[in-house]
């Protein structure tokens, strides 16, 4: 049952807990993409980067967190939304403990991890939402779950190649 349609995309009538924990999800979901893509950006030193990193993952752990309540109260409809809000905030978690850690090879971890969530985070919305979104919904749906990480990964490749060859470039 719906309770409303907010600018094309329904809204679940399953009662003002899960409206709650939804409208949270909403901001915190806006929150990560524009942190996330501000992260992606910027120069990889103090400043921006860590700054919007520690933003995206708060929102991350954020829609984790309401991902979990809301699939407590409508797990058939959600399990699979919660399936994806787990894999992008462990991402997210592995990229952070990799900057943390700072062993071998952490830049490339890190990098892997943060974007994988991003991936992750974009493919949960574009699967819940891409059906009723303009353009989107004349897609076939596979295309929802696919073509985040089509888009993601070679761009992901692309920024860590960048990366270590400034990296080399640099130390002589």
């Amino acid at each position: 049952m719906l309770a409303a349609d907010i600018f094309g995309l329904p809204i679940p009538d399953a009662g003002p807990v899960f409206a709650a924990a939804l409208t949270v999800h909403v901001a915190a979901g806006a929150t990560a993409v524009v942190a996330g893509a501000l992260a992606a950006t910027a120069r990889k030193r103090p400043g921006r980067h860590p700054a919007t990193g520690k933003v995206y993952l708060v929102a991350l752990a954020t829609i984790f967190a309401t991902a979990a309540v809301m699939a407590a109260i409508r797990w058939r409809e959600d399990a699979y939304l919660f399936a994806i809000a787990c894999i992008a905030f462990a991402s997210g978690l592995f990229g952070w403990r990799a900057r943390r850690s700072q062993r071998s090879g952490w830049t490339t971890h890190h990098g892997i991890g943060m974007a994988g969530s991003y991936i992750a985070l974009l493919t949960g919305f574009y699967v819940d939402n891409g059906p009723f979104l303009p353009l989107w919904n004349r897609l076939p749906h596979l295309t929802y779950w696919l073509l985040p990480s089509a888009i993601g990964i070679p761009l992901t490749w692309l920024a860590l190649h960048r990366f270590h060859a400034r990296r080399k470039v640099a130390a002589g």
